[in-house]
Order: structure tokens, then C-alpha cells, then sequence
């Protein structure tokens, strides 16, 4: 059972501005939010085909998505049209009663045949959206389903390198924030493009059923709109992408002040601490109101080039009236159609930069699909049935680099339960060597062995089932106490969790909780102490039942007494078992049956305790440095 860090969350992920794609609401001429990418992918068509690849297995369900978006819209466009005969109607009977013309009469039933069709257009337009987005609903999450499970297999697949060359913020940020990213776009943004492109081309034709001069007349007000669009994007973007960047900051902040706040409180630096909250704060108000203000220009703006149209419409239709060209209720209709006309113009804008952003989160997210995973294992892994613990390093070589030889021909053999300490500086390959015993690196050269198999030959979760690890950093996990002991060793009774509890010395202050073993730790199990937490992964590693034991200084969050009962516990525990110890207090590994002393990657000496004073080598001189007065070799 091996032990890992706790993952520092998402907020490192914001600290770096990664929370996703910023956005900021450029209120566009109809209030549409204008969407300001944080960033571009780097091949934007690869990735968007790779995307599409996704959305392969849905076919049938976008081309349904898109009938029903074309049937929604066209019910929509034609009601302006058949609404303008009900005026033309209503407008020629009034028109004949005040000329008196005999027998001149309003015709009511009519005009709500009309109003009944129109009714019917817009039960049928409503229904098709909701059929339209209820497919699209379906389709996008289980296109983000997919890569979501995707994502998470290939993360257990990787190698422990990648996460050690990547923060943990930045892989959430990745696997979290960017598909939330994915998921929103295929959900909304796509159908909105559908619809859009319809809509525009829709309101189109039917101008130009009604009067080509008039479609002329508006579509000549669209450069100018593009203008405007185009200069208030380019000036707010970089205002939006400050705000993004200033509020990743503002939350990295917090985040830590409130984590170390008992640091802070201690060194007396709340007033440091306010002052650059203050300058932050001052920062993210600055550009969110600049961004928010340049972008809120947009609707007057929009405004007043869409009543230039409605105006110069007005005029050119009323003269057509007049001439008898086009019937007034057309008139109606087209200016209905201008006033929709705009909407999917600034809703595609809007469309392009979430897409464009969209584009960008998921390439991030291919990204981690394309990381090179740890070297395949055989198809029929060996399986140790009764593991020995006989352990051997054939002329190891290993680095993390190719050009960086970190372990260099490095020769041990080691038989069933032994207990060899490794020692040396920070920096040695004390930590490497475990790593490269579990499988978490892949050697360069040589062979490591158990009970005479080359780990190579063995799938990786069943080499890791004969460790127990116990390190000085301890992982707990949000949940019970006996469930965190339990993570030992799957399926285990309450018995069985109850006796390694006790083999610890740990039943005694479960006992005095509240709770007991159903005290639930939180997030940091900060609610007991280090040593307490200790005494837990010690449980859980006596749970466990390994036949290797891997030990890094785990003792050392401990007072006295409870150490002396935990190295008595790890005693019975290591009898018959090998075990690795990482030793940095080297008084507490003077039993050992070998010491290996590591420095530069290389085990420059190894024997007994007793056997490295007496050369008074490198080992000695560690020993001496602890100690003001070396003991005696006996």
C-alpha cells in the first residue's frame, strides 16, 4: 500500500491563471454575453477534427439536432410574414370604412385564422427547440462523459514522472476546469451556432420574398456593425484577460493565507498579508471595470447603427406603400426581420471566441491523452503465490534524464527478512531507489529482482501488493477513521482493522474520540495530530501484511514514549519480512542487518553498524555529525 502526497487542490491551478477560459459579459447589442477567449490552441484544426472524432458515435443525433433547429427556426421566420397579412387585413378594412366605401367591414374571422396559425407556428417552433436542446443535452454529456473517462484512465496510466514534472493545480485545471469548459460549449455555443446560421439565412430569403431594395438597404449597415464589434473586442480583450489573470490571484492568495493561516498569525504578517490582498483587489477592480465598461459601450453603439436602418427602412417602405409597391403589413414584417436580423450576427461573434477558447481547453485536454504512459506490462504477468521478500539489484543504471545518470551499476542483495537501512545527504538516491523497487521509474540498465522475477515480468499492481510503505508524510483521506485504516488492505473485517489498531498503539487514543473509529478526519485530517496520523498509516501498513516494507523515518512525528512502543510494534512487524528503512536519525537503524550508504546515486559502502565505524569512512562521518560524541564501535 504506497503512501502519496496530498494533492494541493485547484487553487494552484488559479494562482496560475488556469481556471479555465476567461470570460466577461460583453453585452452586445442585444445583451448577448461576448465571450474573450484566454487563450488560442496552438493547431486549432487538428484539434477541433480530433474533437469531431469524438462526436463520430453521434451522428444520427446531430442530424436530428440540426432538423429540429432548422424546423424550430423556420416556424419562428414565417410568422412575421403571415402576422403582416393580419395587418394588411385589418389595415384595408379600416382604410375602406373611412373612405365609406358601402358595405366596408373589418374581417375578423380572418385575422384570427391568422392569429390561430400563428399560435400553432409557435407551439411546433417551441416544441422543435426543446427537442433540439433536450438531443444536444444528451449528446454533450456523453461526448464529455467519454473524454472524462478517457482523461481519468490515462492518468492512472501515466508514469510517476509526469507527476512529478507537473503540478497538481495545473493536471485539475486540465482534467476539471477545461472539460467544464468542453461540456458548456457542446451544451449551449453549438446549438446557438446552428441556430444562428439558420436564423440569419432564414431572416434572409424572407426579406427578399418581401423587397430586395429594403434587404439592400440593411445588409449595407452590416460592415459598419463589424466595425464596431471588431474595435470594442480588440480593446476589452486585454482588460478581460487582466481581470482572469487578477482574480487567479486574488484566489491563490486567499487560499493560502487561509491553508497557512496559522503561519501568518504567528509571524505577524496579517497586515502584509491584507496589504497585498488590497493591491490584488485594486488590480482585479481596475480591469474588470475597464473591461466592463469598453464592453458595455456595445449596445448603444449597436443601437443607434440598428435604428440608422430602422429609420432609413421606415422611410424607403412608407414611399413603396405609397406607391403601391408593398402592402404595409410586409412593412411590419420587415421591420420585425431587422430587429432579428443583428442577433445571430453578434451571437455568432460571441460563438467564435468560446469556440476559439473551447478549441484551446481542449487541447490542453488532448494533451494529457497524448503523455507517454509507463512502459506496457506483459500480457501474462508472473505472480508470486508466496513472496519471500528476497530482493536484487543487478548493475542498476537509472536517470531521470538520458544524459543525467542519477543510480549507476548499482549491485545489493538482499535476503528474506532483512532489514537494510539506506543513509545518506539530501540528494543521494535514498527516495530514487524505492521508486525504482515499486515500479514507479523505469530502469535504464540491469534487472531488479523478487524472489529471483524480474519486476519487469510482473503486472505493476500485484508487484505493488507485496509493499507496505509508511513515510514521514502522511496521506489520510476525508472519511472514517476505520475506513482510512481499511484503504490497508481491501475487504478487511472490523476485527482485523481493530487488531492492527491495537498492534500500533493506536486503539488507545481511537478510544478517546467522540466517535471512536468512526470519527470522520476532514480534508487535511487536521482534527488530530501529526503523530496521531502516524500512528494510522502505521496501522494501515500492519493491515496491509506485506511481504517488503518500505520505512522512511516513520517514527519521527512521535514523542518518545510512543516511539519506543511504535518501534517495538514495527519490530513484531518486520520479523520475517524484508524491509527497507529510510533513515535519517541514524541511531535508530543501528540493529540492521545492512546499511547501504548513498552518495551521488552510488552505494559507496555497506555493512553492519558496527563494521562502517570501524572503517571510519563516510558513514562514520555522518554518524559523528549527530552526535557530539561518537559511541563506541561495540
Amino acid at each position: 500500500m504506497s503512501e502519496h502526497n496530498k494533492s494541493q487542490g485547484a487553487g494552484e491551478g488559479q494562482r496560475r491563471g488556469m481556471g479555465g477560459p476567461g470570460r466577461g459579459p460583453m453585452g452586445g447589442g442585444f445583451g448577448m454575453p461576448m465571450g474573450m477567449p484566454g487563450q488560442k490552441a496552438k493547431d486549432s484544426k487538428r484539434t477541433f477534427r480530433r474533437l469531431l472524432g469524438y462526436l463520430k458515435p453521434f451522428r444520427v443525433q446531430l442530424i436530428s439536432v440540426i432538423a429540429a433547429a432548422i424546423l424550430s427556426t423556420v416556424f419562428s421566420i414565417v410568422s412575421p410574414k403571415i402576422m403582416g397579412k393580419a395587418t394588411t387585413k385589418l389595415f384595408e378594412g379600416l382604410m375602406a370604412k373611412l373612405q365609406g366605401v358601402p358595405g366596408a367591414a373589418i374581417d375578423f374571422p380572418y385575422i384570427l385564422n391568422i392569429v390561430m396559425i400563428l399560435v400553432v407556428l409557435y407551439i411546433f417552433s417551441s416544441l422543435f427547440a426543446y427537442i433540439q436542446q433536450y438531443l444536444m443535452a444528451g449528446v454533450a454529456q456523453k461526448t464529455v462523459y467519454r473524454m472524462r473517462k478517457d482523461v481519468n484512465e490515462k492518468l492512472v496510466r501515466l508514469p510517476l514522472k509526469y507527476y512529478d514534472s507537473q503540478t497538481h493545480g495545473e493536471i485539475l485545471s486540465r482534467a476539471v476546469n477545461d472539460m467544464d469548459n468542453i461540456s458548456g460549449t457542446l451544451q449551449q455555443s453549438l446549438t446557438q451556432v446552428i441556430t444562428s446560421v439558420i436564423t440569419l439565412v432564414g431572416i434572409i430569403v424572407m426579406m427578399l420574398t418581401i423587397s430586395p431594395l429594403l434587404t439592400l438597404i440593411l445588409v449595407l449597415t452590416l460592415p459598419l456593425s463589424f466595425i464596431v464589434i471588431r474595435m470594442i473586442a480588440s480593446r476589452s480583450q486585454k482588460h478581460f484577460m487582466g481581470q482572469q489573470k487578477a482574480l487567479g490571484e486574488l484566489n491563490g492568495h486567499v487560499e493560502e493565507m487561509y491553508t497557512g493561516h496559522k503561519i501568518v498569525k504567528a509571524f505577524g504578517y496579517e497586515r502584509k498579508s491584507i496589504g497585498k490582498f488590497d493591491e490584488v483587489n485594486d488590480r482585479l477592480y481596475e480591469s474588470g471595470w475597464r473591461a466592463q465598461f469598453i464592453s458595455g459601450i456595445m449596445m448603444p453603439l449597436m443601437t443607434v447603427i440598428n435604428n440608422i436602418g430602422y429609420v432609413m427602412i421606415c422611410v424607403v417602405g412608407g414611399v413603396l406603400v405609397t406607391q403601391r409597391a408593398i402592402e404595409i403589413g410586409d412593412i411590419q414584417a420587415f421591420i420585425q426581420y431587422a430587429r432579428q436580423f443583428s442577433m445571430p450576427i453578434v451571437q455568432t461573434a460571441n460563438i467564435a471566441n468560446i469556440i476559439q477558447s473551447t478549441l484551446a481547453s481542449a487541447e490542453r485536454v488532448f494533451e494529457i491523452l497524448d503523455e507517454q504512459e509507463e512502459v506496457p506490462e506483459s500480457a501474462q504477468g508472473k505472480l508470486l503465490l508466496k513472496p519471500r521478500g528476497d530482493v536484487r539489484f543487478e548493475n542498476v543504471k537509472f536517470g531521470y534524464k538520458e544524459d543525467a545518470v542519477v543510480i549507476d551499476n548499482m549491485n545489493i542483495d538482499v535476503k528474506q527478512g532483512q532489514t537494510i537501512a539506506i543513509v545518506g545527504p539530501t540528494g543521494a538516491g535514498k527516495t530514487t531507489l524505492v521508486n525504482l523497487l515499486m515500479r514507479f521509474y523505469e530502469i535504464n540498465d540491469g534487472a531488479i529482482t523478487i524472489d529471483g522475477v524480474n519486476i519487469t515480468a510482473m503486472k505493476r499492481e500485484q508487484l505493488r501488493q507485496l509493499f507496505g510503505m509508511v513515510l514521514q508524510d502522511t496521506w489520510l483521506f476525508n472519511g472514517t477513521i476505520r475506513d482510512n485504516i481499511g484503504y490497508g488492505r481491501m475487504g478487511a473485517t472490523k476485527e482485523e482493522i481493530l487488531e492492527a489498531a491495537q498492534a500500533a498503539h493506536a486503539d488507545h487514543f481511537i478510544r478517546t474520540l467522540p466517535d471512536g473509529y468512526d470519527t470522520v478526519l476532514n480534508e487535511e485530517a487536521s482534527n488530530i495530530s501529526q503523530g496521531q496520523k502516524q500512528l494510522l498509516t502505521i496501522a494501515r501498513a500492519i493491515l496491509a501484511d506485506p511481504a517488503i516494507l518500505i520505512l522512511d523515518e516513520a517514527t519521527s512525528s512521535v514523542d518518545t514514549r510512543t516511539e519506543i512502543y511504535i518501534q517495538n510494534a514495527m519490530h513484531r512487524l518486520m520479523q520475517g519480512r524484508t524491509s527497507f528503512v529510510i533513515a535519517h536519525r541514524l541511531s535508530t537503524i543501528r540493529d540492521a542487518d545492512l546499511i547501504l550508504v548513498m552518495n551521488h546515486g552510488s552505494v559507496i559502502e555497506q555493512g553492519t553498524h558496527v563494521e562502517l565505524l570501524a572503517r571510519n569512512g563516510f558513514y562514520a562521518d555522518l554518524y559523528n555529525s549527530q552526535f557530539s560524541k561518537a559511541p563506541t564501535a561495540g
